[in-house]
């Protein structure tokens, strides 16, 4: 184990990983917003820009993965298309798969079914009590993949846990796999806002992995025209994947 091999990393780029008449899915880079917002207008990446110019077609947002996580995403090529799809979604009908480093061990396996009140992005609505926000149904299944114990005092023990995790989503909340980790005291490595400085610090300068641990590895849904099941999957890339080599895990 290379603590120290941290190698040059290019950027991941964008990448079209299935296309028809319908939709088009894609790959997205950690650190892309996927359309613009004011959330963070200081941003110029957009990726619904990007693939827009690629296929030269307008394209529907359908779901939505945050700038710091990478993985596979899907636009619908039509209003219509992208209803039917986001439908599929609200209903259980897809299958949402990612991949975590969490702090710790985490048990094997579980479900943590907590819900969680909606995330505020307005200054004028972070400025209402959470105890006034309703809490929305929140569940997560979760399967620990593979463990590493590092003889290495990050935090306040002598040596450093961590774990590799597979991560299906049963709801959509803002934020849903960080918030939920956290609250199993397993929070995600290269979180700012849920995570803990110390872990993120020790990954970015012995591993050269600065960004959030999360990443969206598999979609499954129901094609919207034919009903056939697609299976839509976005291998690792860059740091993660490097990080991977790094501890010795494989998925």
């Amino acid at each position: 184990m290379a603590l120290n091999e941290t190698g040059s990393q290019a950027l991941a780029q964008p990448q079209i990983l299935y296309q028809d008449e319908a939709l088009v899915a894609a790959y997205k880079p950690e650190g892309w917003l996927v359309h613009r917002s004011s959330i963070d207008r200081h941003e110029t990446r957009f990726l619904l820009q990007t693939l827009r110019d690629q296929v030269g077609c307008h394209l529907y947002p359908i779901h939505r993965l945050d700038k710091p996580t990478s993985g596979v995403i899907v636009f619908g090529k039509s209003g219509e298309i992208a209803a039917r799809v986001q439908a599929q979604m609200e209903n259980d009908n897809t299958l949402k798969q990612y991949l975590a480093v969490c702090r710790g061990y985490c048990p094997e396996s579980g479900t943590i079914d907590y819900p969680l009140p909606p995330v505020s992005d307005f200054r004028h609505q972070r400025k209402r009590p959470k105890s006034e926000l309703p809490r929305q149904e929140a569940v997560t299944l979760f399967q620990r993949l593979d463990t590493v114990e590092l003889p290495i005092e990050v935090d306040r023990y002598p040596t450093s846990r961590y774990s590799l995790v597979s991560i299906q989503l049963k709801t959509g909340r803002r934020h849903q796999i960080r918030r939920h980790f956290k609250h199993i005291h397993h929070p995600l490595i290269g979180c700012p806002k849920y995570g803990k400085s110390v872990h993120n610090r020790f990954f970015t300068e012995h591993f050269g992995c600065a960004r959030l641990l999360l990443h969206a590895s598999r979609l499954e849904l129901d094609h919207p025209m034919t009903g056939e099941r697609l299976k839509l999957e976005a291998p690792l890339q860059g740091s993660f994947r490097s990080l991977m080599d790094q501890l010795g895990w494989q998925v």
